[in-house]
């Protein structure tokens, strides 16, 4: 007998297909993405997401789909990239993959990419990337650049958004939470029917169960297998009692599987101002929608970033930081892009974060949304540092603690009515006070005097008459919020009583400049951030004049004012971001756009595509516009070209939003082309809103109400755009 071969080795398969446990929620992405990747433009695509969003199934998913393709490609390669990769742990994987002979293991790095190349440059190659955390020179590790000569694709997948830029990816996909009704879909399947059936409560207690994952595969699967085994409505109401308390990561699987994975996230942030700044949004309640400015101001005065708010001093950076934690999807944008959200699961990992990784040793307390009514006395005031109580419905404070630590009280959305005299006695270090949204409160106790650290003070949209005499000792005030304090009578002395504040914020409030009040904000040497309201067109023509006044307004609110003409200066008011006009009888609105020649020039004369630079208010983000008697148009509004939201009513003159005729000698370019959000309502003469209003590049938001004179397609046009 003679054996010639005694074996054949075995041919490397071309794809190795993944197990995929579910695909709920996937298809429609799992279709464009290969639709993209079959595009023959797109030779590197990126997915990018949050952790635990489902990037890993549906790159497996991607792979699987090669294997009806196997005589197109000749090999596809799946590598595991970890957060602390090293370029020789791709190479192996990949020299793994071809099945070269082992004498590769003992190569150098510079070897192994030879390798690679050498086998890579004659194959029509596809290779998946699981899990980058950071740039891949590809070159090094001896992958040939795809092009459209090999044929070659690469996939990777990321968390953070910025990697694909540096690996020069063709096209990026976000992958997103599921939907409510996918969401309900896996939750269905991982829990199992016989367990859902096991009573009649328990699909409905399930749903509940469901939601509070908002989406997230990752924790709808883990929460899902931990109820796969609860046949009594006394477990599901218990499991619903630990994930809406404050503890919820305590819930079975929370820590091991989803949190851990969730803080290499915060582990790739790359200081520690960061991460305390990501960190500090963790004191807002869930789904609670955050002001950009508002979160801003808390990092300043906490010390996490640069205290300096001009150029390229604290607000950048904290834009910055804020565009940093939304591209690394621990942040998510909100629908109106001046606000940012945290993800619960996210936010879940984060109060783990700050209680010690589980440990707590309650150096942060958070209550937000708990409705406890009263100040809990189970905070250990002598070593807390930071304690959020927003929106609990708290009433009154009686109690009188050492606070040694507490650096940030957060005490809005509440029914204060009073806090007691003892209260802030003992708080040497509270830096960030924040009161706001509390109507019933009329006073502050002289005692606040002792805060003698304090550097934000947030009593905005409160019933505060006046500034109590103890404030004078506040000599580290920089930043005090009065906007919507409708009782206020007076700040009389503010000059002199809080001599280094460099924000002050009168949007919406009862004081109005005046001549005595500007006579004060004159003297205010050190304000960088004003908002203010004004009643009288003299005044507003003076304060234009003064050039470090004017160029220091953000917010401006012109209310009950009477004149025949108004004029606002692009130059003068160049940081203004946010203007109301209310209840004005204002016959003509002119734009002086060349006020350092004392030029006033009005809507038509204006030609700005004959100069070098665009006229406008180009920091002018949201305008509000209420009961206007005088004017037919608001073409002037074309000045504001990054104008973002925009709600006009109860105005019974107007007839156009935008003139065409007008608005195309104030600009070339689109009209509302940064508009997101459009509310219109009660304008029984309007009969036009713009010549382009169907074509807004940007809007999000489209509401029209009672404007009976507008044509129909016009008035029913959704109000939803992406309807």
């Amino acid at each position: 007998m003679h054996f010639e071969v005694v074996a054949h080795k075995i041919p490397v398969p071309k794809v190795e297909e993944k197990n995929i446990h579910t695909t709920v929620g996937l298809y429609a992405m799992v279709e464009m993405a290969w639709k993209s990747l079959m595009n023959d433009e797109i030779r590197t695509l990126c997915l990018h997401g949050m952790g635990g969003v489902g990037k890993t199934t549906l790159l497996a998913c991607i792979n699987n789909k090669f294997v009806e393709l196997e005589s197109e490609f000749d090999v596809v390669i799946w590598v595991v990239v970890s957060k602390d990769f090293q370029l020789e742990g791709i190479q192996d994987q990949i020299l793994g993959r071809l099945r070269l002979d082992k004498e590769w293991e003992r190569e150098t790095e510079n070897k192994k990419a030879s390798l690679i190349n050498n086998n890579l440059k004659r194959k029509k190659f596809v290779l998946l990337l699981d899990d980058l955390w950071s740039e891949v020179d590809l070159n090094k590790i001896g992958v040939p650049p795809p092009t459209r000569e090999n044929g070659a694709k690469i996939v990777f997948t990321k968390r953070a958004k910025e990697v694909s830029k540096y690996m020069k990816a063709d096209m990026q996909i976000k992958v997103s939470c599921l939907s409510p009704d996918e969401a309900w879909e896996l939750f269905r399947i991982t829990v199992g029917d016989v367990i859902l059936s096991s009573h009649e409560d328990i699909p409905a207690l399930a749903r509940i169960v469901a939601a509070k994952c908002h989406g997230l595969p990752l924790a709808l699967t883990v929460i899902g297998e931990a109820m796969a085994c609860k046949e009594t409505i006394q477990e599901w109401h218990h499991a619903i009692n630990v994930l809406n308390s404050p503890a919820g990561h305590k819930f079975p699987g929370m820590e091991e599987r989803i949190l851990l994975v969730l803080k290499f996230n915060y582990d790739s942030l790359k200081n520690g101002e960061i991460k305390l700044c990501f960190l500090y949004c963790s004191l807002f309640p869930e789904d609670f929608e955050i002001e950009k400015e508002k979160l801003i101001e808390y990092w300043i005065c906490e010390g996490y970033i640069n205290p300096n708010r001009y150029e390229d001093g604290g607000t950048n950076q904290g834009y910055d930081i804020i565009g940093l934690l939304v591209r690394a999807h621990l942040l998510i944008e909100c629908e109106l892009t001046t606000k940012v959200k945290m993800h619960y699961v996210i936010r879940e990992m984060a109060l783990w974060i700050n209680s010690d990784f589980g440990k707590q040793q309650e150096t942060i307390c958070v209550k937000s949304g708990a409705h406890v009514r009263m100040i809990p006395n189970d905070i250990n005031w002598e070593i807390v540092r930071q304690v959020s109580l927003i929106s609990t419905q708290i009433e009154k404070i009686s109690c009188s603690s050492k606070c040694s630590n507490l650096s940030t009280l957060l005490l809005p959305y509440n029914k204060l009515v009073n806090i007691s005299v003892g209260f802030f006695l003992f708080m040497p270090k509270l830096v960030v006070l924040d009161l706001s949204t509390n109507m019933s409160l009329i006073e502050l106790p002289e005692e606040i005097s002792n805060l003698c650290s304090l550097q934000y003070l947030n009593l905005s949209s409160t019933g505060i008459k006046s500034l109590p005499g103890g404030m004078k000792k506040l000599r580290k005030l920089i930043y005090l919020n009065l906007e919507f304090s409708y009782k206020l009578e007076s700040l009389v002395g503010i000059s002199a009583t809080l001599p280094n504040l460099q924000v002050l914020k009168l949007f919406y409030s009862n004081v109005c400049v005046d001549d005595i009040l500007m006579e004060e904000l004159q003297h205010m040497d050190h304000l960088k951030i004003l908002t203010v309201t004004i009643d009288d067109a003299m005044i507003l023509e003076r304060i234009q004049g003064i050039d470090r006044l004017a160029s220091s307004i953000r917010g401006l609110c012109l209310t009950n004012m009477s004149a025949p003409r108004l004029v606002l200066s692009t130059t003068a008011l160049g940081g203004l971001q946010q203007l109301a006009i209310l209840s004005c009888n204002i016959s003509e609105i002119k734009i002086d756009w060349k006020s350092k020649e004392r030029r006033e020039v009005s809507l038509m004369e204006i030609h700005p595509s004959t100069s070098t630079s665009s006229p406008g208010f180009k920091q002018l983000s949201s305008v509000n516009i209420m009961k206007l008697v005088g004017p037919r148009d608001l073409s002037w509004l074309l000045f504001a070209q990054n104008l973002k939201s925009l709600h006009v009513g109860f105005s019974p003159e107007i007839e156009e939003i935008i003139n065409k005729e007008k608005g195309s000698s104030i600009t070339k370019e689109i009209a509302f082309g940064k508009l997101e959000s459009l509310v219109i309502y009660k304008l029984p003469e309007l009969k036009e809103i713009c010549w382009n209003y169907r074509t807004l590049p940007n809007s999000r938001y489209f509401d029209v109400k009672d404007c009976p004179k507008l044509p129909e397609d016009i008035a029913n046009f959704p109000m939803h755009a992406e309807e």
